[in-house]
């Protein structure tokens, strides 16, 4: 039974930074590729950023490009995202989520998404 847990989030200052995390389990984590997207209050969920299986490509949404950095442990079956100069608009709770295609991953809806964490709530306070 495959799990995704994400940790990590809270409430931060703006101009903060967190690292979430993204423990995985029941699956061949290498073969996964691997994305964070999030969903604010009253808002549709929206992709944040991804990472291919062995860490070769990355992508990020223009909103935090430059500010969020995705990176992943195989060894420890862990994705991880770290959120510096955090803003007040990116206060969400924050999904970890894994597929087997890139392309599926990049799409940005989320839509098919093998699997999805429960999600970490990261309040910026302004």
């Amino acid at each position: 039974q495959v799990q995704l847990v994400e940790s990590g989030g809270g409430l931060v200052q703006a101009g903060g930074s967190l690292r979430l995390s993204c423990a995985a389990s029941g699956l061949t984590f290498s073969n996964f590729a691997m994305g964070w997207f999030r969903q604010a209050p009253g808002k549709e969920r929206e992709f944040v950023a991804a990472i291919s299986g062995g860490s070769e490509s990355t992508a990020y949404a223009d909103s935090v490009k430059g500010r969020f950095t995705a990176s992943r442990n195989n060894a420890k079956n862990t994705v991880y995202l770290q959120m510096n100069s955090l803003k007040a608009e990116d206060t969400a709770v924050y999904y970890c989520a894994a597929d087997r295609l890139w392309s599926t991953v990049v799409a940005g809806s989320g839509y098919g998404m093998d699997y999805w964490g429960k999600g970490t709530l990261v309040t910026v306070s302004s």
